[in-house]
């Protein structure tokens, strides 16, 4: 019997494994999403919480487009390596459902490639709810749910997209990926799309923008989407 790690314990694990992954130029998938990814987001200004912030990397990219921008990961060696790199203008060691800043703190909050790792969504998305202004965004990067479920049957451009089991319920999943000699160990959870919606709308968001990105360079990802981004704006309400 094996005893699963918790998802804040297998990312300090593999904390060097990811900071090595995450800053190797045109590695991974961010590379090739980026451009979009930015555009997605905008320019702006005011104060932005980059959740989940691991190396740094999104953290910079926002200050890049004008925001004062707070890094917070529950992985302190994640925390130093953003500073490491100048990535924000503030920095927290703090998980997404236990986030260590007043009410109604941000103008924007953001959650790149994060609520996958979490056990407890509905916990972290009602937390980024709270410290998010009345008339701030929640911009949420997540691997999108059907992409999780399956893979390609095959190496070959037009490969079949396989299910081999349901889309319809949540699951753990762990694995490993080896490129350019550089090994990533993941982990975490998959979910169908209807339980992300059910978190948002339950802690008082409305959805107000979903783009499913193609990447930039010709690949298979262009025939089904590899990511799902959104923005959301508090319902007006009372908390």
């Amino acid at each position: 019997m094996t005893v699963e790690k918790t998802d804040q314990a297998h990312w300090a694990e593999v904390a060097e494994e990811w900071i090595a992954w995450a800053r190797a130029p045109d590695h991974d998938a961010f590379w090739k999403y980026g451009s979009a990814f930015r555009d997605f987001v905008g320019n702006g200004k005011g104060e932005a919480l980059d959740v989940g912030c691991g190396e740094g990397r999104v953290s910079r990219l926002l200050k890049e487009l004008g925001y004062h921008v707070t890094a917070a990961d529950p992985v302190a060696r994640f925390v130093e390596a953003a500073q490491e790199m100048d990535s924000a203008h503030h920095y927290e060691v703090a998980a997404a459902a236990a986030l260590p800043f007043e009410d109604e703190s941000f103008d924007i909050v953001l959650a790149f490639n994060v609520l996958m790792d979490i056990e407890d969504v509905p916990a972290a998305v009602k937390e980024m709810r709270r410290v998010l202004k009345p008339s701030g965004s929640l911009i949420v990067s997540i691997v999108h749910p059907f992409a999780d479920r399956g893979h390609f049957s095959g190496p070959e451009p037009d490969a079949p997209f396989v299910v081999p089991g349901s889309y319809f319920r949540r699951e753990r999943f762990e694995g490993a990926e080896e490129k350019n000699g550089l090994k990533m160990h993941f982990a975490g959870w998959s979910q169908p799309l209807q339980d992300y919606m059910a978190a948002f709308t339950q802690a008082g968001f409305a959805i107000t923008a979903l783009k499913e990105p193609a990447p930039q360079d010709p690949s298979r990802w262009t025939r089904i989407p590899l990511f799902l981004w959104l923005k959301a704006r508090p319902f007006p309400s009372d908390r």
